[in-house]
């Protein structure tokens, strides 16, 4: 049984001061349920202050992206040992990136194997724009990512990533794709390309989550998908009861 996996990514928002505040909100929630992954990704500035208010309480904080090189003249990139100082996790390959700041698979697949070399667990973004989705070339997209994406990678790395299917059009805009809609596009695309990057075992056993658009509303329809394995939550994970509303639905697929 694959443990569920629910990561909040908070985006461009709020300070470090309102970041404590809203973590030490919704803690209580989050601490009740152990039978969840529960990963927080707040901005790069306040994850030191997030790190030391989930200290010891069994809840990973994850940052938003990394640059691959270990150090030098990146003038205002992150590097995976500043990210591993107070993280376990790192959100890579999202749409947002890819959309507005000229993230490709080539570079996704770098800041993969960063990720990787420093001890970080990936949550590898993919999904594909309405406009592709229209053209019915979902599949072609998806396997196209995962391949390119994820490409170099020993098996003994594969086992150690979570995926993320964030169909673009679904997210923050209140447009989530269906649970059968989106558990065919696990099933059918994502898992039989990572059993052609890896094997079958590395297929089964890597986590792959659906984001775009949950809330606590819908969440139990994608989380009975036998395929999904949790979330990676936008919009929703700055609001401490729907975040842990997310939280305890996933829970039951444990």
């Amino acid at each position: 049984m694959r443990k569920p996996f629910v990561a909040g990514n908070w985006k461009m928002n709020k300070l470090a001061g309102q970041a404590k505040a809203l973590v030490l909100e919704m803690l209580p929630g989050l601490r009740s349920v152990s039978n969840v992954e529960r990963v927080i990704c707040p901005p790069f500035l306040a994850l030191m202050t997030v790190s030391d208010v989930l200290l010891n309480t069994g809840i990973g904080v994850g940052a938003q992206d990394l640059y691959w090189e270990i150090s030098g003249a990146y003038t205002g990139e992150v590097s995976p040992d500043m990210v591993k100082e107070f993280c376990q996790y790192v959100i890579l390959g999202h749409s947002e990136r890819r959309a507005k700041f000229g993230e490709n698979d080539d570079t996704v697949n770098k800041r993969v194997k960063a990720a990787l070399a420093a001890g970080l667990i990936p949550i590898v973004c993919v999904g594909e724009t309405l406009e592709e989705n229209e053209e019915g070339i979902t599949a072609s997209v998806i396997h196209r990512q995962m391949v390119a994406g994820l490409a170099g990678l020993s098996k003994e790395q594969g086992e150690k990533l979570v995926i993320a299917y964030e169909p673009v059009w679904a997210i923050g805009t209140g447009r989530a794709a269906n649970g059968p809609v989106a558990n065919a596009v696990l099933k059918d695309v994502i898992r039989p390309a990572l059993a052609e990057l890896f094997d079958d075992l590395v297929a089964w056993n890597v986590r792959i989550l659906y984001g775009g658009s949950v809330t606590g509303a819908n969440a139990d329809e994608f989380f009975q998908q036998t395929e999904i394995d949790g979330a990676l939550v936008g919009g929703a994970s700055l609001k401490p009861s729907e975040f842990v509303a997310i939280v305890k639905a996933a829970d039951k697929i444990s």
